[in-house]
């Protein structure tokens, strides 16, 4: 399958997700740029394809991803679709807050997206052509118990979103929303506490990439847990926090220290 892109920039590429995807579209003809802080991972990428080319950097380090670009742009030409994957998660409640921890999280989580924006922006607007994707979560759509780091994060990145597209569509940039449940990766393989529709990484790659190619603003996945989440996101304050009360909260604690979606 030859895909529409001739040139992407994939952040968290060092694995699950992003690592997919990195294959997929250079399997696809693309030429991939793959950036994540495991330069030895990256290079392990690289032997899978010749499309795909490795350019080290930390996400959270605006300078590294200013000098990343420059360094993709010259050897592969200009970037015409960057997703940008790259994600931690901190599982705590209220009582744990820590600031620093809250800052870390956010480093990544947003910041690591506006430092990978800004030195994208400019030059797709100067084209008007380019998609960017940002990878978010289900777990963004509304505040959930012991995500108090990731849930925050994830809403800003998907208020981000909305943002860019009613001010960059009609400048000839396309931007898409990823908003995954639970993904067979190495992130959740730690989890000892039931995944609901859990999904293999290879077939969160083809939803991605399909709804990429379609030009979707919001790519959501599995639907069962998107439907749940949306219809959550809809009930009035007084009947969300009576269901978190009732149901998640108590079932969190029958299941141990539960980590939110990726």
């Amino acid at each position: 399958m030859v895909l529409p892109w001739k040139t992407a920039w994939v952040t968290g590429a060092s694995s699950g997700i992003g690592r997919e995807l990195a294959i997929r579209l250079a399997i696809g003809g693309v030429r991939v740029a793959v950036t994540a802080r495991s330069a030895d991972k990256l290079i392990e990428l690289t032997n899978q394809s010749s499309n795909i080319s490795a350019f080290p950097a930390d996400v959270a380090d605006p300078s590294a991803m200013m000098s990343a670009h420059g360094r993709i742009a010259e050897a592969l030409g200009d970037i015409d679709l960057a997703i940008l994957n790259a994600g931690v998660w901190d599982p705590a409640n209220a009582a744990e807050l820590s600031a620093a921890r809250a800052a870390a999280t956010m480093s990544v989580n947003f910041s690591g997206l506006t430092n990978a924006l800004e030195p994208l922006i400019p030059g797709m607007i100067a084209r008007r052509s380019g998609h960017i994707a940002l990878v978010s979560s289900v777990a963004g759509y509304r505040g959930l118990p012991k995500a108090i780091y990731y849930g925050p994060s994830k809403a800003a990145a998907i208020s981000l979103a909305e943002v860019l597209q009613c001010e960059l569509a009609p400048r000839g940039v396309k931007i898409s929303i990823v908003n995954p449940g639970f993904v067979e990766t190495p992130m959740t393989a730690v989890n000892e506490f039931p995944m609901p529709f859990l999904m293999p990484v290879d077939d969160a790659a083809k939803h991605i990439l399909r709804g990429l190619e379609r030009g979707q603003f919001e790519i959501a996945f599995p639907w069962q847990t998107v439907a749940m989440m949306k219809l959550m996101r809809m009930l009035p304050y007084s009947a969300y926090f009576w269901l978190v009360r009732n149901v998640i909260a108590r079932e969190s604690v029958n299941e141990g220290n539960e980590k939110p979606p990726r």
